[in-house]
């Protein structure tokens, strides 16, 4: 499904128990300095990630100073993040002139401890090559090294490198519980595009063989992925961003089901396998 952007007014995009990514949760909340932001979602873990801006954050007296140093985009330096626990109330303050900040969620009912993860704590993955139209970098804010800290929650950020190209290839889902071959995983992203006025595709192919859907994304817009195989692409001449949250049904270490018909494309892209591997 495809939502294309708006004034969501700092209220959730994607809330608790959405009826096509019912283990996710999305908000995008805009401030200006000084003005502050509270919120506590029952059911959910969720994590705090400046887009742009600086904000200053109270998690029940777990206390993290100056979060976030971008100020043009998401291009402008390294992201940081906040756990913030299931039910736990989480209270931001803009430090900066203004500030966009990402809170995305994973269902999961045990409460864990909050913890901050600085630029230089995250894991940095970039795979795919010019040549094959698949090179791009990741970020993971909340990755396999925090695997004792979380619950069921994946958050990254994921850049094509290079203006042009695809990511989400060779075409793979995750949408059913059937270990060891595949996990559930419902998936949310959020697209940006540098400059501003570009844009890609978003493929969702239900089954192989068989025709699929395409959304046209533009800056700002939010896909949520229940089911099926889901590409993407940007225009040439343009890059691509896009903050993906995962939130696993019984697990949170991810195995992806890549479409029996583009499988062997896995053999053609340099370090795609390093890259699977720092879902699991």
């Amino acid at each position: 499904m495809h939502i294309p952007p708006f004034d969501n007014q700092n209220k959730p995009i994607v809330d608790v128990d959405d009826p096509t990514v019912p283990l996710n949760y999305f908000n995008i909340v805009k401030l200006k300095k000084g003005e502050a932001f509270t919120y506590c979602v029952p059911g959910y873990e969720t994590c705090i990630v400046p887009a742009t801006g600086t904000v200053d954050v109270d998690i029940e007296g777990f206390k993290v100073g100056a979060l976030g140093h971008r100020v043009e985009d998401v291009w402008d330096g390294e992201p940081e993040g906040v756990y913030v626990p299931t039910a736990a109330k989480a209270e931001m303050v803009c430090q900066s002139d203004e500030a966009e900040v990402f809170i995305c969620g994973a269902r999961y009912d045990k409460v864990l401890e909050a913890f901050a993860v600085r630029a230089d704590e995250l894991d940095l993955v970039q795979y795919g090559s010019d040549d094959t139209k698949t090179h791009r970098k990741i970020k993971h804010i909340l990755g396999t090294k925090y695997h004792d800290k979380v619950g069921r929650l994946l958050v990254s950020e994921l850049f094509t490198v290079g203006e042009g190209g695809w990511s989400g290839f060779p075409s793979h889902k995750h949408d059913t519980d059937r270990l060891p071959d595949e996990t559930r995983h419902d998936e949310t992203y959020n697209f940006r595009f540098k400059p501003n006025h570009g844009s890609g595709v978003q493929m969702l192919q239900r089954e192989d063989g068989k025709p699929g859907d395409a959304y046209h994304i533009v800056d700002g817009s939010t896909i949520c992925l229940d089911r099926g195989y889901h590409p993407c692409a940007v225009l040439p001449g343009y890059q691509m961003y896009y903050f993906t949250i995962l939130g696993g049904l019984s697990q949170r270490s991810l195995i992806q089901y890549f479409q029996p018909s583009h499988a062997d494309q896995l053999e053609t892209i340099p370090g795609i396998k390093d890259m699977i591997a720092k879902f699991k």
